[in-house]
């Protein structure tokens, strides 16, 4: 058995939802499908996620929004008129987003994932309806009755352990199960959706729980590549990843999956295969528990923008005993996740992302540094990017960060930071967001091979 997992691009108009309904119908070993909500059709295109935040946002502020309702289900109308559907699966999801809108939560959170998860729900749905048309028997399952539970984190859930076994029973439906990504349910019963790309992490849990030999992800691109194209045309792909691997560069930029998503793979040891909707035929990327490597191999390098670091001084922080602990306590009790602490014997950094670092909470925390933990110095830096050397052969090979520096040096780039993960598979390096492209070029150049073909 494979789940497969088909992101936004996939299922963006009538003609991409063919090539889904294709790559289904050529094996039959695809019988669980998640979906995402419908993407870009073209580059200046929007999100049908992104059109439910605009109607959200609407209803929030009490501003009329029939406008930004029309838009959300003229996308779906637009597949249904294409595909000359007998059906009144449009009059459906309109009702249901008047009914979403009607009873909203006074939870502004809350009222906000109800909204998002009408995309993907909607969605597969829509999905079906169009595969049992096709003369695909199809069944679509609500996340609810499925019983897909989340942590209340709204925008942010995760999911609880006792999903897996409710979710298990998928595998006994006997039609092609059709299951919208990307949110579930709280104990409560309130819709609650995981971060953005989430349906990555429906498919692998999803996955996990079937206990499936594959867990394919269909997205836009061949493989997953050594390096961003955007930045480096002629990137080689990446044919063989271990997991560890995937989730370094998945975390540090690769936005082709999400960081998350690897978790209830690695746990259940199922192999995640990443393939192109548009050219199903290529191999992809197939990401696996081991595999073998040379010694000094660099297999990715990622990169990230969006950080901010509080950096303190303090003579005799090393004799300080719970002095760390007290700084983490601080960001904790602001709700505030780090992402890296480089630190000193007097000196100490924490690394977070900028977005959740806002004015008022960045005073209250400094303010709260100055007092309880009386530092000599505390400094706030916004504006950095992090890249992320990745790759398994880096495990006790010398020299790696030599030549990594070298390159940064030669390239003129100023190293705002460095952090070697224990694991010894990753090396971080913080520069200033303006550099990073030319990091990432520097970089690749000195320690990247290039392509055989280029």
């Amino acid at each position: 058995m494979k789940v497969v997992k088909f992101g936004g691009t996939s299922v963006a108009d009538a003609k991409q939802i063919l090539k889904v309904l294709d790559i289904v119908r050529s094996d039959n070993s695809r019988r669980i499908v998640v979906v995402s909500a419908p993407g870009k059709r073209h580059s200046g295109d929007i999100k049908v996620t992104d059109l439910l935040i605009a109607l959200a946002n609407s209803v929030l502020a009490g501003k009329p929004h029939e406008n930004d309702l029309n838009a959300v289900v003229g996308r779906y109308a637009e597949i249904h008129q294409e595909l000359n559907l007998n059906s009144d699966i449009v009059s459906e999801i309109e009702a249901d987003l008047r009914r979403r809108i009607e009873h909203r939560s006074e939870n502004r959170a809350e009222f906000m994932d109800t909204m998002k998860a009408a995309g993907e729900d909607n969605c597969a749905k829509l999905v079906a309806r169009i595969f049992t048309a096709q003369g695909i028997p199809a069944r679509y399952v609500d996340p609810r009755d499925a019983g897909m539970l989340l942590s209340d984190d709204f925008g942010n859930a995760q999911v609880l352990p006792e999903s897996y076994t409710r979710l298990a029973t998928l595998k006994d439906i006997p039609e092609l199960v059709i299951f919208p990504g990307f949110f579930g349910y709280t104990v409560k019963g309130q819709v609650a959706t995981f971060p953005r790309g989430g349906s990555d992490i429906t498919g692998s849990i999803l996955a996990a729980a079937v206990k499936a030999d594959v867990y394919e992800n269909f997205t836009d691109v061949d493989s997953v590549f050594a390096i961003d194209p955007r930045i480096v045309a002629d990137a080689r792909p990446i044919p063989l990843l271990t997991y560890r691997e995937m989730r370094e560069l998945a975390y540090a930029g690769f936005g082709v999956f999400h960081d998350e998503a690897v978790v209830p793979a690695v746990q259940a040891k199922i192999p995640i295969c990443i393939k192109n909707t548009n050219r199903p035929e290529a191999p992809g990327t197939m990401i696996v528990p081991q595999r073998k490597y040379q010694h000094g191999e660099i297999t990715g390098i990622a990169s990230a923008s969006g950080f901010s670091s509080i950096s303190l001084s303090k003579y005799m922080m090393n004799r300080e005993v719970g002095f760390g602990r007290r700084l983490l306590q601080i960001l904790e009790q602001e709700r505030l996740s780090f992402e890296h602490v480089p630190s000193g014997i007097d000196n100490m950094s924490v690394i977070l992302r900028s977005a959740t670092l806002t004015p008022q909470k960045e005073a209250f925390v400094l303010h709260r540094i100055r007092e309880e933990l009386q530092p000599d110095d505390v400094t706030i830096e916004h504006d950095l990017a992090l890249i992320m050397l990745v790759g398994e052969g880096m495990r006790y090979a010398v020299g790696v960060a030599a030549k990594a520096c070298a390159a940064l040096a030669e390239g003129g780039i100023n190293i705002e930071m460095i952090n070697q993960g224990s694991s010894e598979i990753s090396i971080m390096f913080g520069v200033k967001e303006a550099d990073r492209k030319k990091a990432v070029e520097a970089l690749a150049r000195a320690l990247l091979p290039k392509r055989a073909d280029s």
